[in-house]
């Protein structure tokens, strides 16, 4: 796993929903709106692979 600069874990499997850069950085990755992702959070969860799944990837 990564470190921050604070020297914590970063996780990169999951989506933060509440977070508007790594919303925005999903919602270019797959070609949707923002809206669209967060609801794949909500409906899927926060794992990355899920909310992929979520919005038909």
């Amino acid at each position: 796993m990564a470190k921050t600069s604070r020297g914590r874990a970063q996780d990169r499997a999951q989506v933060a929903g509440g977070q508007d850069h790594e919303v925005r950085y999903e919602a270019k990755k797959e070609g949707v709106s923002k809206d669209a992702v967060k609801q794949a959070v909500k409906a899927a969860g926060n794992s990355r692979k899920k909310v992929e799944a979520q919005l038909g990837k």
